[in-house]
């Protein structure tokens, strides 16, 4: 299927590669550009042979520099909350996928686009790279969900101050306070990233998409509830071919070859 705003693509490994490609607007996330990544969701839940997303953007200077602020004249109190609406919809369904999904952040992620960021597992960033929530600078907050996560990946206080400033922060000081995972070199940052990307699709899938499930689901409960959770999938993932194809390979010194699927 051919797209507007976007480029998907699937390489031979499993790793789905999807770039928002409006580098003139410096990728900023339109209703069309919402309405096209949500059919690659649908795509990649429909057929199943995507094993790791990477979401990036086009260009040299954005990831996504935000909402696209051009739209915001034309929209009442109601159409502003139905595209707030629309943006979480589709963040929650990244945040959701069963399979690790990896935000390539090759520049600018501000408002919408480190609101993306955020939905997916973690975040690789270029050493170029700049992290903010400036929506205060419009008069305006956060809407795709950017007050929420951010709170939760870096804590209250230093959400309050990012939101409230509209300060932009770099890949460094952003990996320091646990918004990104890694920050790589602008030149080698998308072939870290895809070779991370095939080393997780080589993995246990049952295994993955347990432990993404096991973490998202444990982490809004008590500790000891999370616990139960953690030993009841532990024991599910035990009876699987991938537990049984690791454990002897590992016995007879190989390299597993992991099917996914589960056994009686």
């Amino acid at each position: 299927m051919s797209y507007e705003n976007i480029i998907f693509e699937v390489k031979e490994d499993g790793v789905g590669l999807l770039t928002v490609n409006r580098p003139k607007s410096l990728n900023a996330l339109n209703p069309q550009t919402l309405d096209e990544i949500n059919n690659v969701l649908d795509v990649i839940e429909k057929e199943q042979s995507v094993k790791v997303l990477v979401i990036t953007g086009a260009g040299e200077k954005a990831f996504i520099a935000g909402a696209d602020i051009s739209e915001f004249p034309k929209m009442n109190s109601l159409q502003a909350y139905l595209f707030a609406e629309k943006g979480q919809r589709l963040f929650f369904r990244i945040e959701q996928l069963p399979i690790p999904v990896i935000a390539c952040v090759n520049g600018f992620a501000l408002g919408g686009g480190c609101e993306l960021a955020m939905s997916c597992d973690f975040i690789y960033a270029s050493d170029k790279a700049k992290f903010g929530q400036p929506e205060i600078n419009l008069g305006i907050i956060p809407g795709f969900g950017g007050t929420q996560r951010l709170a939760r990946l870096v804590g209250r206080a230093k959400a309050k101050e990012l939101c409230m400033t509209g300060e932009m922060i770099s890949a460094e000081e952003a990996k320091a306070i646990g918004l990104v995972a890694k920050v790589f070199p602008a030149e080698s940052l998308l072939e870290e990233t895809l070779k991370i990307a095939s080393s997780l699709a080589k993995k246990s899938q049952v295994a993955i998409r347990a432990i993404k499930r096991v973490i998202d689901e444990g982490i809004g409960s008590d500790l000891r509830s999370g616990c139960e959770l953690e030993a009841n999938t532990f024991a599910l993932t035990f009876v699987s071919e991938d537990a049984k194809e690791g454990v002897a390979a590992f016995l007879e010194k190989r390299k597993p070859n992991f099917k996914g699927g589960f056994t009686s």
